[in-house]
């Protein structure tokens, strides 16, 4: 298996070759061009010069230039709907090589969302948001693909069958390379036509609200069109055959306009409407017909996924589009539009369009829903597997679902060279992890910046990404089935009128009412230092308080402290494990090491911390006043 920098090295040298391809095709349309212009004006001047020699020889000069300039416009043609798949291609790589440097300006910017408020872990383990695991992921161009993926991410309590699913689809996505490169390239060709998301829930929405209020022809507004057209057309003949007065036919000609005028509110806003779904469909279409024509595997559970594309018979994507796109040029023409309003008023076009429009939108109404849900899932399961593709140096973790024994989920975790998918390779340093018992409570004391807090969502954001059903960074990792909460990144809120501390308070009271309420799997909590918000003798009365409240519970966790007075409650308690991260200094300068060792932290380091920044850390107690004789 390639390492990861070989697969980052081997996608820069794709994209090299790209780049070079592309200038290739751009000089080969700038030349394509030229030589069109060349040709209009040399056939002008060389034509103008033949006629006066030959008329004969002018008009072949003229055919021949014609032909020549039409061929070389069809080439020019190719040639730019090649330049624009190898720039859409170049595109993708480019966000590949950005996920893997982490280099999140070059990452498309993360989609407004739908995310629950007071979520127990969103903001603290940076699943969504700018610089977020979600952002890094996510490979979506629909809103609902990437609400799909953040859904399973946020998701507070696993569904052990839908996470087996979904990493039996992942695993075999990895190595089809070709088939999720070529759907990320579809998409993108389909997001050509605009600057932002697809929403494929506004066009689902739009043809439900339409078909409630679709226009409605009357009964006798074809049969007298057609009535007016004949009308017409034998008061033409009899005009032109019977020698009548021409009147005849103005009579009927214009009856036949009366009527279409009258009737023409029937049609509603047929070129709108036409225009919507032809510009809508030529989107979805690029993406829906690839995945109906792709040989999946057979036996495959991806095949089983994508067959709402291909099972279909006459209900195929393909077959509806095309027919769609064909009855809203017919639209445009019955509308009125492309100078087509005097033939739409001889010929009944109009209410036979409505009609067959209506009849597809039905049609596509009831299978589009079908395909959006399909695709959507596979946006997402494409992202996961991407996520995968990228790092070939993470894993797919063991779950452990099986009951520990009646009316119990099992507590285990267990992790080798863990480490954070959002920290840069260059600066990250990996962990072994492993629960020593069930119920167990980790107590992580160490220096500041010593590697605490980043730790803490270590475990979460990996958990979440087990849960989700892709690799972890790790070498191993068996885990069972958690619902999680964390208490790391409180914020305080003015709209509210929360201070941080009573947002923290609310945050932890929160745990312990989801534990009292009980819970289907085990909670695994994160508490980034407990009650940090107020002074040190309440913070460590509140915090050994809240700790022995823990303890037993139906829980698993880790809480980092600065009060290493806390470290003693392992004395006490078994379940209580002390943890710690340690600091050196070499030449007057703080050094950490982030590894995690076993036992409470035997060093302090925030007054040395304060010293070599220049801040004073002693002081010499101030000489009494003179005493006042008088």
């Amino acid at each position: 298996m390639s390492t990861s920098q070989e697969r980052l090295d081997a996608l820069t040298r794709q994209a090299a070759r790209l780049e070079r391809r592309i200038a290739a095709f751009s000089a080969r349309s700038y030349s394509d061009k030229m030589t069109q212009l060349a040709i209009f004006v040399g056939g002008i001047l060389l034509v103008s010069a033949a006629l006066a020699i030959a008329r004969w020889l002018g008009l072949v000069l003229l055919a021949a230039g014609i032909v020549a300039f039409i061929l070389v416009g069809r080439r020019q043609r190719r040639v730019d709907r090649s330049l624009l798949r190898q720039k859409f291609w170049l595109q993708m790589l480019q966000k590949q090589i950005a996920r893997m440097r982490l280099d999140w300006q070059a990452l498309p910017p993360p989609l407004p969302l739908e995310k629950p408020e007071d979520h127990p872990f969103d903001s603290d383990l940076d699943i969504s948001g700018p610089r977020s695991l979600h952002q890094l992921l996510s490979t979506a161009v629909t809103f609902q693909g990437a609400q799909q993926l953040l859904d399973w991410l946020l998701c507070r309590e696993p569904d052990p069958d839908a996470i087996s699913r979904r990493r039996a689809l992942v695993r075999e996505l990895i190595p089809m390379t070709r088939f999720r490169n070529k759907l990320m390239l579809h998409s993108l060709l389909a997001t050509r036509f605009t600057n932002e998301a697809l929403d494929g829930e506004r066009l689902v929405a739009w043809l439900e609200d339409d078909e409630q209020t679709a226009p409605a022809v009357s009964p006798i507004t074809f049969p007298v069109a057609v009535l007016l057209w004949l009308l017409a057309v034998v008061a033409l003949i009899m005009v032109v055959f019977a020698h009548l007065p021409p009147l005849f036919f103005i009579v009927a000609w214009a009856l036949s306009i009366i009527w279409f005028l009258l009737r023409r509110k029937e049609e509603g806003d047929l070129a709108n409407d036409a225009s919507f779904l032809r510009l809508a469909f030529l989107q979805l279409n690029e993406v829906l017909s690839y995945l109906e024509a792709y040989p999946y595997p057979k036996h495959s559970q991806l095949r089983t996924l994508c067959e709402p594309f291909f099972i279909h018979g006459d209900r195929r994507p393909s077959l509806l589009l095309k027919r769609l796109e064909r009855i809203t040029r017919r639209a445009n023409l019955a509308s009125g539009r492309e100078g087509w309003l005097v033939a739409n008023a001889l010929l009944p076009i109009g209410p036979y369009v409505v009609s067959r429009l209506n009849r597809y939108k039905a049609q596509i109404a009831e299978y589009l829903p079908i395909w959006l849900d399909a695709w959507y899932e596979l946006e997402a399961l494409t992202s996961l597997a991407n996520f995968a593709y990228l790092n070939p140096d993470y894993v797919m973790p063991e779950i452990v679902a099986g009951k520990k024994r009646e009316g119990e989920q099992p507590m285990v975790l267990r992790a080798s060279a863990l480490g954070h998918p959002l920290i840069d390779r260059e600066r990250k340093v990996v962990n072994d992890f492993a629960l020593g018992a069930p119920n167990e409570v980790i107590m992580i004391t160490g220096s500041n910046m010593a590697g605490k807090s980043t730790f803490l969502r270590t475990l979460g954001i990996n958990l979440c990404l087990a849960f989700a059903g892709t690799v972890v960074n790790a070498t191993a990792m068996q885990t069972s089935l958690f619902e999680l909460y964390a208490c790391i990144k409180v914020t305080d809120s003015l709209a509210d009128g929360y201070s941080y501390f009573y947002a923290e308070v609310r945050r932890l009271k929160g745990l312990l009412v989801e534990l009292e309420q009980g819970t289907r799997f085990p909670m695994f909590f994160l508490i980034d230092e407990i009650f940090k918000g107020t002074n040190n003798y309440e913070r460590l009365i509140g915090s050994e308080a809240y700790i022995r409240a823990l303890v037993g519970k139906y829980c698993v966790g880790a809480i980092s402290t600065h009060d290493l007075e806390l470290v003693k409650l392992a004395d006490a308690f078994p379940l209580i494990k002390n943890y710690h991260f340690k600091e050196d200094v070499v030449d007057g300068q703080m050094v950490f090491d982030y590894l995690l060792h076993p036992g409470p932290s035997p060093t302090r380091n925030a007054l040395r911390i304060m010293q070599m920044e220049g801040l004073p850390v002693r002081w010499e107690a101030a000489a009494p006043p003179p005493a006042i004789t008088s």
